[in-house]
């Protein structure tokens, strides 16, 4: 079960919350999982600093991932979230920070996977 996480510093309509749902959920096979147990959340017109300065236009994204990945299909999967919200909400690649945290245990349903 993957779970992505982004917080943006701009706002999101519903329609854009719908597509960049759609492509993350595509994406996800990049870690060599499946778009049918990704949960996705969202947190818009959020602030974000670095460096100092306030970012006009930028992104902080976790992906949590039940067991683990190689650092080749890592960077893989930033590459594609990097475009996404470059092309779905012109945030900078630069301006965009992806952290992965693989999980041993995940709880679903009233038990552990």
């Amino acid at each position: 079960m993957p779970f992505i996480d982004s917080k943006v510093t701009v706002a999101l309509t519903e329609e854009k919350k719908e597509r960049i749902k759609t492509r993350f959920g595509k994406a996800i096979s990049l870690l060599h999982k499946g778009e049918g147990y990704l949960m996705v959340g969202f947190e818009d017109n959020y602030s974000l600093y670095f460096g100092g300065k306030k970012l006009e236009k930028g992104a902080y994204v976790e992906v949590s991932l039940f067991g683990n990945a190689s650092a080749a299909d890592y960077d893989s999967m930033t590459g594609e979230i990097c475009r996404i919200l470059t092309e779905e909400l012109s945030i900078p690649a630069n301006a965009v920070y992806v952290t992965y945290h693989p999980v041993r245990d995940w709880g679903w349903n009233g038990g552990n996977f």
